[in-house]
């Protein structure tokens, strides 16, 4: 478990009611275990709205007896002891600090129901939510599952009984509307939620199966008459499980005070798991199912583990990633403005480039830099730097060069392109993106085009690595820009100019984890296949992007930090003229 989730049941217990008293809607989560719950109480995405930042999370818990006994392999019919769901729900409290409803099912008899809110109220549960169904219910989503409501009178007098046992005024008891579910109509439902509010509860749910809205947002305008009549204030909670295509938004709009997401993780993942497990049992290896797996870091810093790591070694010296550059191709465009030089060694305001990108690199602490030399490399200065030589970078690409330091690799490492000339703080930018792999990609590679909207294909061009992100911002449909969606689709030189959202600018950041998919993936390709492969000639040849998109093509994420501007690739003399405008000696 996670110690940073610590808190006590009086302060968990009250903050349900305080979040409906703010006005805002609550937005709830099912969690079934103790790693569910971390997700819904950890989860957030970071975006923009109006110019100005927005995060996005879910504000409770939801303890489901669906998900609870599924993930139990057993039938939603009451048939798993409250002793078994008590220990599932102290599970998730102990490793999560925001509110939680649980499902009590019927609530069991008068008896039963007084112990169970006893129970839930020491433990910091903020509200119970009971079905008025006769004990042992069946679940209210399968089509043709008979259905049997108690008398209202009864389930009432159920209400007070619980309201009469608790000791604080924090927690909630709040009756959930079968009569929809068992093909009644929403006159039945509003005859029972009177009878229910009159009894005590604190709120009402009102619940169905149709893929409609109707019913329930025509109950939810008769019960703000209701609660009028009655003089009360009581919230409306819903679980837009089928009817799912309305918004949170409009819920809210409609009078729903809480919208409860009652299942979706425990489906996910029995699909996720399932398809898993199929996927080895297809190749019989586990490897072609990594893409669908998390990384075991994430679960480590999910349950705590990487902070106990942290703990054990907080007194060692902290030491970041190491930088590689790739610099041993042999040079042609440049050759007769040059010589035998390196390209790493092109002055820019009388400094070599190899030089700069070395300071910028020193200055986000990046110390441990490995350069890999070829041609030209007894000329080849990296003050500071490791040098390695590859002999045969003539039989290659800047991918078998890079391959030459996977040793550097193993704790994650940055690799920029030795032509590549850049403003130190998009390293900066860089290195606090937590992404496996993520790519620097400039929106700006329209200065590329010709009059024509192509790319230059003189001798003296370059082809450029043009970049198609996954997810296009649509004005029209979606207002919040989310972090999630920087992810790569395509890379290579042969997309459509017209069709690319960025360019990649030669600097990438892995962490270990992405780092061993690299080269793992790398590894692969080379001793599994042969000739043409990606956009290359021949596998033994392929390039960076190659490997990158061979990688999106096997399902992994590679993400992007996007930038404007503030770098230059160094490929002509007209490249070293205008740098030289920008860095004077």
């Amino acid at each position: 478990m996670t110690l940073k989730q610590n808190i006590l049941p009086e302060a968990r217990r009250k903050k349900l009611k305080e979040l409906l008293q703010e006005g805002k809607l609550v937005r709830v989560m099912e969690a079934h275990n103790g790693l569910s719950g971390i997700i819904v109480n950890n989860v957030t995405i970071q975006g923009q709205k109006d110019g100005k930042p927005v995060t996005l999370e879910f504000d409770a818990l939801w303890e489901s007896s669906l998900t609870d006994s599924s993930s139990k392999g057993m039938p939603d019919i009451e048939i798993v002891s409250f002793d078994s769901r008590l220990q599932t729900i102290q599970e998730i409290l102990s490793v999560t600090n925001k509110p939680m409803i649980v499902d009590g099912d019927t609530g069991g008899d008068p008896n039963n129901f007084e112990y169970l809110v006893t129970k839930l109220e020491r433990l910091g549960v903020s509200a119970v939510i009971i079905e008025d169904k006769v004990f042992p219910k069946r679940n209210s989503l399968e089509d043709g599952t008979q259905q049997t409501l108690e008398n209202r009178h009864l389930f009432a007098n159920k209400i007070r009984r619980g309201k009469s046992v608790q000791a604080t005024d924090d927690f909630m008891i709040i009756a959930r509307l079968e009569s929809l579910i068992a093909g009644k109509s929403v006159k039945n439902a509003l005859k029972r939620a009177k009878c229910y509010l009159e009894g005590g509860a604190d709120g009402i749910m009102i619940h169905s199966k149709s893929k409609s809205p109707d019913e329930v947002l025509e109950f939810a305008a008769s019960y703000k008459d209701l609660c009028k009549e009655l003089g009360v204030t009581k919230p409306l909670v819903c679980v837009p499980t089928t009817y799912n295509q309305i918004t949170e938004a409009e819920l809210k709009t409609h009078g729903f005070n809480i919208v409860i997401h009652a299942n979706h993780l425990l489906r996910s993942a029995y699909k996720a798991m399932e398809e898993t497990a199929k996927t080895i049992l297809i190749n019989q290896r586990s490897y072609e199912a990594d893409p669908n797996c998390a990384p075991l870091k994430d679960i480590f810093g999910s349950v705590g583990f990487l902070d106990v790591k942290q703990k054990d070694q907080e007194e060692q010296v902290s030491k970041g990633p190491a930088a590689i550059i790739p610099a041993a191709g042999e040079e042609k465009v440049l050759k007769p403005y040059i010589g035998t030089k390196p390209k790493a060694m092109v002055e820019i305001g009388g400094i070599p480039l190899l030089t700069r990108q070395l300071k910028a690199l020193q200055i986000n602490k990046l110390t441990d830099v490995t350069v890999i030399a070829g041609y030209g490399k007894d000329q080849l200065e990296a003050r500071g730097a490791t040098i390695i030589e590859n002999k045969n970078y003539k039989e290659g690409s800047v991918l078998s060069s890079l391959y030459m330091a996977r040793e550097k690799m193993a704790n994650g490492f940055v690799m920029l392109f030795s032509d590549i000339l850049l403003e130190h703080h998009t390293i900066s930018k860089l290195m606090v993106c937590k992404e496996d792999i993520v790519l620097v990609v400039d929106n700006s590679f329209q200065y590329h085009k010709d009059a024509n909207g192509h790319p230059p294909k003189d001798n003296t061009g370059k082809k450029v690595d043009f970049v198609i992100s996954r997810n296009k911002h649509v004005p029209s449909r979606r207002r919040i820009s989310f972090v999630y969606e920087n992810i790569i689709s395509k890379i290579g030189k042969s997309i459509n100019p017209e069709t690319a959202t960025h360019e990649f600018i030669g600097l990438a950041k892995f962490t270990k984890t992405g780092a061993e998919n690299f080269l793992e993936t790398y590894e692969d390709c080379l001793k599994n296949y042969k000739g043409p492969f990606q956009e290359a000639e021949d596998v033994s040849k392929i390039s960076f992007t190659d490997l990158i998109q061979e990688m999106i093509d096997r399902g992994f994420n590679i993400n992007f930090l996007e930038i404007h501007k503030g770098w230059l690739e160094i490929h002509n003399r007209e490249d070293i003229e205008l740098a030289n405008t920008l860095f004077l000696p």
